[in-house]
């Protein structure tokens, strides 16, 4: 059984600006972002993913996208380091939480910036990083070695695309669903030579955070999103199971960012 840890979204609010998605203007409606947030956990259980949940820490706005609170594997835990610091009360917060769990706790990007898995991604036997905005190559080359696993490290390169898991989601074995926008040329080249099977979403799908997704079986679990790119999925053997996360966007995070794979 798929299991995931999510943060309820009892203090979710804008207080800040740390992405170009996040507008102090763009006020957050409690209700709703409660509503789209209840839909997706209440979804996932529906598909059989085991939901753990961990208390929002009163102060912490952002502590909703547990995507970023580090890497869990096994029974060991790697916290996140957080760049910006209006976030970086989340890491001990989190840890706390996996100690009390019985995790092991490993902090193996030590005075480095590391925002877990939203820049860090599993592809096969493969861990693929993105760096620049949020999260150090050296981090990632630090929690690769000490999981084990080969690193395949991918520059970003568009601000609105600050974590690799908003622009880049492994779909399966074989496919990879990418925005070509969100890198260089040579990370697009990175793509195409290690991945058996990139399908590139286009700019529309991308803003409405169509490859910030998760998978379940054979159902793909994502915002709202075209019909072109439901009718590609189907074609790959998948169905998309739509739930919309207008309210997150507002902050730059939807489906992905809002649950860590345990």
């Amino acid at each position: 059984m798929p299991r995931v840890l999510m943060c309820p979204p009892s203090h979710y609010a804008i207080r800040y600006e740390i992405n170009p998605w996040m507008k102090i203007t763009h006020t957050v409606n409690p209700a709703a972002a409660r509503r789209q947030w209840d839909a997706l956990s209440s979804l996932l259980r529906r598909l059989g993913v085991s939901v753990t949940l961990i208390p929002q820490r009163k102060g912490s706005p952002d502590m909703v996208f547990t995507a970023n609170a580090g890497i869990a594997r096994g029974r060991t835990f790697i916290p996140s380091h957080f760049r910006y610091r209006e976030r970086q009360a989340e890491s001990a917060a989190f840890t706390r939480f996996f100690k009390r769990k019985g995790y092991r706790v490993v902090d193996a990007a030590k005075g480095l910036y590391f925002e877990g898995e939203g820049d860090l991604l599993s592809y096969r036997d493969m861990l693929w990083g993105g760096f620049r905005y949020r999260s150090e190559l050296s981090a990632h080359e630090k929690v690769s070695a000490a999981l084990g696993k080969r690193l395949v490290s991918l520059e970003l390169a568009q601000p609105r695309f600050y974590h690799l898991d908003t622009c880049f989601f492994p779909l399966d074995e074989r496919t990879i669903l990418y925005y070509p926008g969100a890198f260089d040329a040579y990370g697009r080249r990175v793509i195409r030579r290690f991945a058996e099977n990139p399908v590139a979403v286009g700019k529309a799908d991308a803003h409405r955070f169509a490859c910030n997704a998760y998978r379940v079986g054979r159902k793909v679990v994502l915002n709202e999103v075209s019909r072109a790119l439901k009718r590609r999925l189907h074609a790959l053997g998948y169905q998309a199971a739509e739930t919309p996360t207008s309210e997150f966007v507002k902050a730059g995070g939807s489906v992905k960012c809002l649950l860590l794979k345990l």
